[in-house]
């Protein structure tokens, strides 16, 4: 079966929907033990001085196993209005934030009440603008081991090169606002991508897979 299982993440990196684009069902881990310092709450993006982490809040639960699913957004640090001015001074020149921030701002003015529930939202949004329809199905439990395809949810890391982790995702370079200052950003959030690629995102990611299906040449 062409299946991945892959961790809930909070506009993941181009790595991350590569395998979107790849597979056709996609198996969205949400009964793992919340991890902090991972891509659930954590997106990268490229500021004018380089690679900008932003980190979404979470809400201290007492029980230090959390699950996924379970795990509610905080409201500390007016972070909303802090992420979205961060995406606007990011990529207000971009060729395509114009395009898409209208309905890009809705995710920082509604409040979501769990993480999984936001970070999902998100995703079939971003692949709706990419044109990319995988099957995404929520897990119904954990499973240790994942028998039924790839299994992705602790390879795809902020903490993990890339190189080593997932040899199969090669990044192709595209434009970047701060290209010329900075040189290439490989596998920044997939709205980096979006917001300098618009349509053409879907290329990008089909030439970052090394091992491309028949099925998938455009």
């Amino acid at each position: 079966m062409n299946e991945v299982i892959l961790s809930s993440a909070y506009l993941g990196p181009v790595g991350y929907y590569a395998k979107l684009y790849a597979y056709d069902t996609v198996r969205l881990e949400r009964y793992d033990h919340y991890m902090k310092q991972t891509y659930r709450n954590r997106c990268i993006i490229a500021s004018a001085d380089g690679p900008l982490a932003l980190t979404l809040p979470t809400e201290k639960e007492d029980n230090p196993k959390c699950l996924m699913k379970d795990v509610r957004i905080s409201d500390h640090g007016n972070w909303r209005h802090v992420h979205w001015n961060a995406f606007v001074a990011a990529y207000r020149h971009s060729p395509f934030f114009d395009y898409y921030a209208d309905e890009f701002q809705y995710f920082f003015t509604h409040r979501f009440r769990f993480l999984f529930d936001f970070n999902l939202e998100l995703c079939h949004w971003i692949c709706e603008q990419i044109d990319i329809h995988p099957s995404i199905r929520p897990t119904d439990s954990y499973e240790k081991d994942f028998s039924e395809g790839d299994d992705f949810r602790e390879r795809i890391h902020p903490k993990r090169d890339y190189r080593y982790s997932d040899p199969d995702f090669i990044p192709k370079p595209y434009y970047q606002v701060f290209g010329e200052r900075s040189g290439f950003l490989p596998d920044l959030s997939v709205a980096d991508l979006l917001f300098n690629m618009g349509p053409e995102s879907i290329l990008v990611l089909r030439d970052s897979i090394a091992k491309k299906r028949p099925d998938r040449l455009l």
